[in-house]
């Protein structure tokens, strides 16, 4: 099954509580919350994994 990440948006201003990103085995081991931005407001600095 395909690695999915589930991330929340820390930024106080925006409507986005959490989002989950799945992508495909060819996704480098190394991508992290870092490469992404926020989907409603653009953040990328107050994104933040949610770890289950």
């Amino acid at each position: 099954m395909p690695a999915t990440l589930e991330v929340r948006c820390d930024n106080g201003d925006c409507e986005m509580d959490m989002f989950e990103l799945h992508y495909t085995y060819d996704m480098p081991d190394s991508v992290g919350v870092s490469d992404f931005s926020c989907p409603y407001c653009g953040t990328t600095e107050e994104l933040a994994e949610i770890q289950l």
